[in-house]
């Protein structure tokens, strides 16, 4: 690679080139990460729907949500009918508000069943798990964390049935103060979600330096592996 390509390759926006028909010729790196949350199809629309009308460059404001990704903004460029170019523009992933290291070494089945214990009492919701087994003891503000995963829970009581996933985030990781630290999920899935409570869960999670996906029948914490 060139010093342009080695700039793309590693910029903390996705960014994408397509083919007229939508096909991808090339990807950064944050872009790989990016499809794992929408697919090409819905980036390709996004390229033409805000592209020039005529060759050009075009920068445009926007709201925009894939899973951990927020973007405030997007470019497209082109130059002629045969490529177009998407980058976009993200918010940054976590707002590191406490140290990382910050809490006890807890193990993460006893707080899941905890939690899943409180909110069955008193209820006629099903509750079941599918969990990895293989997650070490990990270091948690345990008493946020209780919080966090409880007002979870609270938004899919309109259900008759509750699934807990427990899961490793393959390639995914955060990075800081130069240690990459492995990120696993827990998704909590039922039929129905309460809608209005999305920004206090947030609030909650990223005070932790957990991010959170909204999706149309789960909530998913994607939270740091820290074992030290």
């Amino acid at each position: 690679m060139d010093f342009c390509e080695k700039w793309i390759e590693y910029d903390y926006n996705p960014f994408l080139l397509f083919d007229k028909n939508g096909k991808i010729l090339s990807l950064n790196n944050e872009a790989q990460y990016l499809l794992g949350y929408t697919d090409v199809a819905s980036l390709f629309e996004l390229a033409i729907t805000y592209a020039n009308a005529n060759t050009g460059f075009k920068t445009s404001f926007v709201d925009l949500e894939f899973g951990r990704f927020r973007f405030f903004a997007l470019m497209i460029g082109y130059d002629n009918e045969d490529e177009i170019g998407l980058r976009l523009f993200q918010h940054p992933a976590f707002h590191y508000s406490e140290p990382l290291l910050k809490g006890d070494m807890v193990n993460i089945y006893t707080l899941i069943d905890l939690c899943i214990s409180s909110n069955s009492i008193g209820s006629d919701i099903t509750f079941s798990k599918e969990l990895d087994p293989t997650l070490p003891e990990i270091r948690l503000a345990t008493e946020n964390f209780i919080k966090l995963l409880n007002r979870v829970y609270t938004i899919h009581t309109n259900s008759k049935q509750i699934k807990t996933k427990l899961y490793l985030k393959i390639g995914e990781y955060i990075k800081t103060e130069n240690k990459k630290y492995t990120l696993f999920s827990i998704e909590v899935e039922s039929e129905n979600i309460k809608k209005g409570k999305s920004s206090e869960i947030r609030i909650l999670a990223e005070d932790m330096n957990i991010f959170v996906d909204f999706k149309a029948n789960s909530t998913i914490l994607n939270i740091p592996l820290i074992t030290e």
